[in-house]
């Protein structure tokens, strides 16, 4: 195993020995922000290749006692999420390389849909930042944000993440809820 990586899952492993969402997330962010801000995480390189249909979403690392799951994910050029939510998982996500643009949201029950509003503008991401999210607040887009070029990223989640609510517009100007079962490319 690359050394950064085992730097990286010895530092999850002490994370999330927190005792509480909040404390975990903000030591997994500090984790992050630090191994990805030096560039001490050398992928392999079956994780930097984007797919020409989606952005590419691959497992790095499965912790044994399923308290997280690493995951990397490649974007091509325009590619992006739905608004969604991390399946009552709380999430941190750090920039390995390239840039991401984030956008948080209000998502808030309206009749038989959903109300979704932008919570402030939208986030450019570089290379060693990173964010936390903790249900019921964890609702956002992601989208690659080099219009020519690959971004990738590392998401560690709070135990497996094998779904997710998404959110889409319907003609009313509300959102309509979906679940999206969740695997993993190659």
């Amino acid at each position: 195993m690359d050394a950064g990586l085992t730097e990286l899952i010895d530092r999850l492993n002490a994370a999330v020995e927190e005792p509480t969402p909040d404390a975990i997330t903000r030591r997994v962010k500090a984790d992050l922000e630090d191994v990805l801000g030096r560039g001490v995480l050398d992928l392999p390189m079956r994780f930097k290749t984007p797919r020409p249909d989606c952005y590419a979403r691959r497992l790095l690392y499965q912790d044994p006692r399923n308290r997280f799951t690493a995951v990397v994910m490649t974007w091509g050029p325009q590619q992006g999420t739905p608004v969604h939510d991390h399946g009552g998982l709380w999430c941190v996500e750090g920039v390995v390389d390239g840039q991401m643009q984030v956008t948080q949201y209000d998502v808030r029950p309206e009749g038989d849909a959903f109300r979704v509003t932008p919570i402030g503008p939208a986030l450019t991401a570089g290379i060693g930042t990173a964010g936390r999210l903790i249900p019921p607040t964890d609702y956002h887009v992601l989208a690659n944000a080099n219009p020519e070029g690959t971004s990738i990223t590392l998401h560690v989640y709070g135990g497996s993440l094998d779904g997710c609510r998404v959110f889409t517009p319907a003609a009313d100007g509300r959102y309509v809820e979906s679940v999206r079962a969740l695997s993993y490319h190659e």
